[in-house]
């Protein structure tokens, strides 16, 4: 108990210190990770990222200064300085947990729900490396992935499609941990979420373990043991808990929950709990007590041993485990990728059809490549030749039938992308990014190697109608900091815009892939070369242009036609291409004025979307063509006519600009 009260008051010092905070969480799961992190968890604090390493999960992120304490109290990188600034401008110690930022935490979490989908996909890793390359006798994937997660998490719909996502894919390795404290921001949540947890798990498929009380370390230990020994099926455990243990007038109440204690409240705590020592002060005794480098770095050299032994047996394996944990590409890539490029069909395609083009051509030589569909294969094109469904009869598998859950496919994404040893990807119509968007935003926040694939990418989708009609989320995928979103013409655009995915190892790439086809485009191997750029002169005047028309995906075609048509007026035109605008905006001054020179300021931009972001393109002298309003229910090329985004109108606004 004296241990979890050094948890306890940290964290309520830390919220105290900081003026906010979520002191109550902390104070109520604290018997329950000074137990799992001291008896349970392996984990080396000199290495957070030992390959092997169990990995913790704090869902319920509100909650930071618990997971803070533990981190700093069992030896890592976290000095007491950082505590004593909790939630203050650049300290290690942000008010919701940071991948990247803080030694020892394995994903961002806040977004209730999000991390216990973080945690399925990361189990899901674990046992597809697992029955990658594990073989008798050598066991060098073997880890679990433990969850707090609490009452909101639960409410939250991503927390049903990930736990019956787990459920399904029986990773027995999946411990969760459920806070039920019964109280919310508002208060008692049995006004407002009477469901019964423990069945509605059970019917996903889960191991229960009900009745634990979360302040009784015997309870949490055979709790544990038994979660642990289940084979076959994820565990939740369910404890009940008092939020904010030990304040005598603010546990178990909202008071305890998102606001500091209150000076006075924090002094009677410490009489309360007989913690009688200063703010952030940790007696030498019992930080002695928490200090797991010693144990983890044994547990971590064994670890190494092991691989050791194994690389004596199966040094090929050996190796492209090593190689896939390190996030390389495979030897000989560049030129392969090249080549695929350079081989593209040059039939008319749906970009859909392109990207599995891609897919078929990267995916035999990149087996860390994984992921499906939300319940559109046959329409994402997603499940490339070779490829083998991730079940039961084939726990390496490549693809992932991930059902109507976009939201929790990509967090389950996120989770195997901060796993290690893949390059995952979701995908589903780009309409349902909405359904997605946190997740998605989360990706581009942590940093990570998350792609999302998304066809049907505007009014081209044609008879489903507006419902089904991507019109705004081109344009709001490309605000996202650290996003980058591909929307390619043809073949081998597609072909580069995955190429560029599957390179980028610091940031999430969106693709946005049509339904309809197109015809391919006519490049010289400069020009194939600069697609990588993001944007480049796909079509220039025989002499200095008098107008410049600027286009994206689909409608790059409307906008070679206009072009050629107005060539043979004795207009001069250059066509750009310009498939990725952040890494076009990544380039040099020079390389984007060479493309977009600045005083060629009669400008037609033209995207199947809305506007707004293509002005500054366009230019004070320029016009937009797009699409402001949703779209109407009719075949594609009926709506393409009746929105006026035809070669017609570009001509006339070309003609316009000129005068």
């Amino acid at each position: 108990m004296e241990m979890a009260n050094a948890v306890r008051a940290l964290s309520m010092d830390a919220v105290q210190a900081a003026k906010s905070g979520h002191p109550g969480m902390p104070m109520g799961m604290a018997d329950i990770a000074v137990y799992l992190w001291l008896q349970q968890l392996k984990h080396n604090p000199a290495n957070p990222g030992w390959w092997d390493r169990d990995r913790f999960v704090l869902s319920n992120g509100h909650g930071s200064m618990l997971i803070y304490s533990m981190l700093h109290l069992t030896g890592y990188d976290l000095p007491i300085e950082e505590l004593k600034n909790f939630r203050q401008l650049h300290s290690k110690t942000p008010g919701h947990p940071e991948y990247g930022l803080t030694p020892g935490v394995e994903t961002t979490t806040g977004p209730l729900g999000q991390g216990f989908a973080n945690a399925v996909g990361m189990a899901l890793a674990e046992k597809a490396l697992a029955a990658r390359f594990n073989r008798p006798g050598h066991q060098i994937v073997d880890h679990y992935t433990y969850v707090f997660l609490g009452d909101g998490c639960l409410m939250e719909g991503i927390s049903h499609e990930a736990a019956s996502f787990a459920g399904t894919h029986r990773l027995e390795k999946l411990i969760a941990i459920y806070d039920d404290n019964n109280i919310s921001i508002d208060g008692e949540v049995s006004g407002w979420f009477t469901e019964d947890i423990p069945a509605r798990f059970k019917s996903y498929g889960w191991h229960i373990v009900e009745g634990v009380d979360g302040h009784q370390p015997d309870e949490i230990e055979a709790a544990l043991h038994t979660a642990r020994a289940e084979t076959g099926r994820p565990t939740l455990i369910c404890c009940k808990t008092v939020i904010g243990w030990g304040s005598p007038n603010k546990q178990g109440t909202a008071g305890a929950h998102g606001a500091p204690l209150g000076e006075s409240e924090v002094e009677l705590t410490r009489e309360q709990i007989g913690w009688h020592h200063p703010a952030f002060h940790v007696p030498d005794s019992i930080r002695a007590a928490f200090d797991c480098r010693a144990n983890g770095a044994m547990q971590e050299a064994k670890w190494h041993e092991k691989l050791t032994s194994y690389a004596a047996e199966y040094p090929q394996l050996a190796a492209e485990f090593s190689r896939r944990m390190e996030g390389r590409l495979p030897d000989g890539w560049s030129d392969h990728a090249a080549k695929v490029i350079r081989d593209a069909p040059d039939k008319p395609l749906a970009t859909r059809q392109s990207s599995k083009v891609a897919l078929d051509a990267f995916g035999p030589v990149l087996p860390e490549l994984i992921g499906g569909s939300a319940d559109l294969t046959g329409s994402n094109l997603t499940l490339w030749d070779g490829s083998v469904p991730l079940d039961e009869q084939s726990e390496d598998g490549s693809y992932i039938y991930f059902g109507v859950r976009e939201f929790g496919m990509s967090a389950i994404v996120n989770g195997m992308a901060l796993h290690g040893g893949f390059i995952p990807y979701g995908a589903t119509f780009l309409m349902f990014s909405e359904y997605a968007r946190n997740a998605v935003r989360m990706s581009a926040l942590m940093g990570i190697q998350s792609i999302f694939v998304y066809t049907h990418d505007s009014i081209g989708l044609g008879e489903d109608g507006p419902t089904h009609q991507a019109v705004e989320q081109a344009a709001t995928l490309r605000l996202i900091p650290n996003m980058s979103v591909w929307r390619p013409c043809d073949t081998q655009e597609s072909v580069v815009a995955w190429k560029a995915a599957l390179e980028r190892s610091d940031g999430p790439t969106c693709l946005l892939f049509s339904r309809q086809g197109v015809v391919q485009q006519n490049r010289s191997q400069q020009q194939v070369e600069q697609i990588e750029k993001g944007g480049y002169v796909l079509v220039d005047s025989a002499e200095e242009p008098q107008v410049m028309i600027i286009a994206t995906g689909t409608e790059v075609e409307l906008a070679t036609a206009a072009a050629l048509n107005l060539s043979e007026s004795g207009v001069q035109v250059r066509v750009v291409s310009l498939p990725c605008v952040d890494v076009f905006e990544s380039q040099s001054q020079h390389y984007r004025e060479t493309v977009l020179p600045p005083q060629l300021t009669k400008r037609v931009v033209i995207e199947a979307g809305v506007t707004p972001l293509w002005a500054k393109y366009a230019g004070a002298q320029g016009k937009v063509l797009g699409i402001d309003r949703f779209g109407e229910s009719a075949p594609g090329k009926d709506l393409y006519s009746f929105f006026d985004l035809t070669v017609q109108a570009v001509e006339r606004a070309v003609l316009e600009l000129i005068g």
